[in-house]
């Protein structure tokens, strides 16, 4: 059995990746001689804001989700099966395939941080595309050119050095709106580092609360006769060094035996615990308004109408499509690319699928509702 086909034979390997980070290893702490902060550092912000609060990252992992598909239509029909081919198989970084794979990386980089890159990697033998690769931001860097109307890219190496992208062309940026005369755009995330600061002061002061209440503390009083037999000094170390044994065995039942008047309360268990549902809900509202995403979608039970979950369904969509408009344009350099370098006219459309099931469910209502009408206009012409 042939473990490459022919197809396979000519595959091309020479590649190269602009926006990959070239590492000069020198020593093992190479980092330090060339070390440079970073100065966005909200990029970092965002990605612990997406690990620290759940809610956010189910959220936009959601939107990404339902962004949906697309599809290629093409005039040719060559042109058709070899664009249908490079959707499907087209190498994605490292180790993904397809298209849509780069398309659900490229738009949470955008959801999360504001701003997406991407390259179209091309053989060097004959131009053609190789692979998509999504850059990290870390590692790229905007700035103003002499024209307001574009853009230098520059990579950041290793050591600290940077490097101007010889080809931009074949670089892919998104920005999600952004300010005028800005060269990166504004997170989705913009606003909620300081609701979501007071949302895990509340977890985390839940935890230690509930860590308490596990793991009781006591509080031991003893109180001395007046015949004074006995040192107080000696009976209070006896006491305690008998307490101390008899919590120390947990598997077992031990009881404490004590001579005098000796009482044991536990340490705040007559203080309250203050309720926090009415301040969380206020805060995850802030959240879900901001995402823009309906709070059924998130497991959050709320108080809702069918009405009221309609509305909701059709702000999505229009979010929905907002960000397909954003997509657009990397969608339509990539398949204009990839059409001129096979030979094929760079004539297509591109045709998303419907967001959800309810569009399909309300097309096909309003169509047969037109054609009762137009049933019905032509039976009274006919009378």
């Amino acid at each position: 059995m042939k473990l490459l086909s022919k197809r396979d034979k000519g595959v091309d390997n020479e590649c190269v990746v602009q926006t990959s980070r070239q590492s000069s290893f020198q020593h093992p702490f190479y980092a330090l001689d060339g070390y440079s902060p970073l100065n966005r550092t909200q990029f970092e912000l965002y990605k612990t804001l997406r690990e620290a609060v759940p809610v956010i990252d189910a959220a936009i992992n959601k939107l990404v989700r339902l962004v949906g598909t697309f599809e290629i239509k093409c005039s040719d029909k060559n042109a058709q099966k070899a664009m249908d081919d490079f959707l499907k198989y087209v190498q994605v970084n490292r180790t993904g395939v397809g298209f849509m794979q780069f398309l659900y990386v490229h738009l949470d980089e955008l959801l999360t941080y504001g701003t997406s890159v991407s390259e179209i990697v091309v053989s060097s033998k004959n131009s053609k595309i190789r692979a998509l690769y999504n850059a990290s931001l870390k590692s790229v860097e905007l700035k103003r050119s002499k024209n307001p109307l574009l853009c230098d890219m520059y990579v950041k190496n290793e050591d600290g050095t940077k490097r101007r992208v010889k080809r931009p062309e074949l670089i892919c940026v998104s920005t999600l709106n952004p300010e005028p005369d800005m060269l990166y755009g504004e997170s989705v995330l913009k606003g909620l580092p300081f609701v979501s600061s007071i949302l895990l002061k509340i977890f985390n002061t839940i935890g230690v609360n509930f860590e308490r209440v596990g793991n009781v503390r006591f509080a031991i009083n003893y109180k001395p006769d007046d015949k004074g037999t006995v040192s107080t000094k000696h009976r209070a170390q006896e006491i305690a060094r008998e307490w101390s044994k008899a919590m120390r065995d947990k598997t077992n039942v031990c009881d404490f035996v004590s001579v005098g008047d000796v009482s044991v309360k536990v340490i705040g268990a007559d203080n309250q615990v203050l309720s926090c549902d009415v301040e969380i809900r206020h805060i995850l509202e802030q959240i879900v308004a901001k995402l823009s995403i309906p709070p059924f979608l998130l497991g959050l039970s709320w108080s809702s109408t069918e009405r009221m979950s309609a509305q909701q369904a059709d702000i999505l969509t229009s979010e929905l499509e907002y960000y397909r408009t954003i997509l657009n344009p990397v969608i339509r350099k990539i398949c204009r690319y990839f059409l001129r370098s096979n030979g094929f006219g760079d004539s297509f459309e591109i045709m998303w699928s419907n967001i959800n099931l309810q569009d399909e469910t309300q097309l096909a209502s309003a169509r047969l509702d037109n054609a009762k009408a137009m049933q019905i206009e032509r039976e009274i012409g006919e009378v």
